[in-house]
């Protein structure tokens, strides 16, 4: 059970790296809208391409930040049932829902992203405006990548409810729940960079 909490431990280091490198889309989202607002209102000159690569930059923002959040607790819940339930009714709820619901809603994205983002570069897909962006097959491989970071969250999440779960009560309270160890979410027990001097 140890091993599985390292394992649990090491996807949540690598969605965490992840999700915050991702951040840093932010600032360039940011300058292309400043600089798609300044050139059409004050200069009159429209740009398909800067109006692309706006949309590519957000989605790639959230797609590639889904996993990270859904560490932070950032996802939507039913909370008024949720907060209620004893802490082990809370885990095996969201245990099942990561087996019914979350990895085979990743596997599903990820099985047909995959053959549209390569249809897209097969033929080379780019923008229908010939002043738009080429490459098209960049933004939808993201989408294959970001749902492959969400696969990875809930697999951590998944090893880490089964460790707490199943594993000894030694163990139990290195996952992150109350009553059994520190908070739900506790960024005190996370072994990534938040834990870091």
């Amino acid at each position: 059970m140890e091993r599985t909490l390292r394992i649990a431990r090491s996807l949540e280091y690598i969605v965490t790296i992840i999700g915050r490198t991702a951040g840093w889309l932010i600032p360039a989202l940011m300058i292309v809208i400043v600089m798609d607002v300044v050139l059409r209102h004050w200069f009159v000159i429209g740009s398909t391409a800067l109006q692309e690569l706006e949309w590519h930059l957000h989605g790639a923002l959230f797609l590639l930040a889904l996993g990270y959040a859904y560490f932070k607790n950032a996802h939507v819940r039913i909370e008024i049932f949720y907060e209620r339930w004893p802490v082990r009714t809370q885990a095996w709820v969201e245990l099942w829902g990561l087996i019914l619901m979350m990895l085979p809603y990743c596997a599903a994205i990820l099985w047909f992203a995959s053959d549209y983002a390569a249809r897209a570069f097969l033929v080379g897909e780019s923008s229908p405006s010939p002043a738009g962006l080429p490459d098209r097959w960049i933004i939808k491989s993201i989408l294959v990548l970001g749902f492959a970071v969400l696969g990875l969250a809930g697999i951590s999440r998944g090893l880490t409810l089964m460790v707490f779960l199943f594993g000894p009560k030694s163990l139990a309270q290195h996952c992150g729940f109350p009553d059994e160890g520190a908070g739900p979410y506790d960024e005190t027990d996370l072994q990534t960079e938040d834990a870091r001097p």
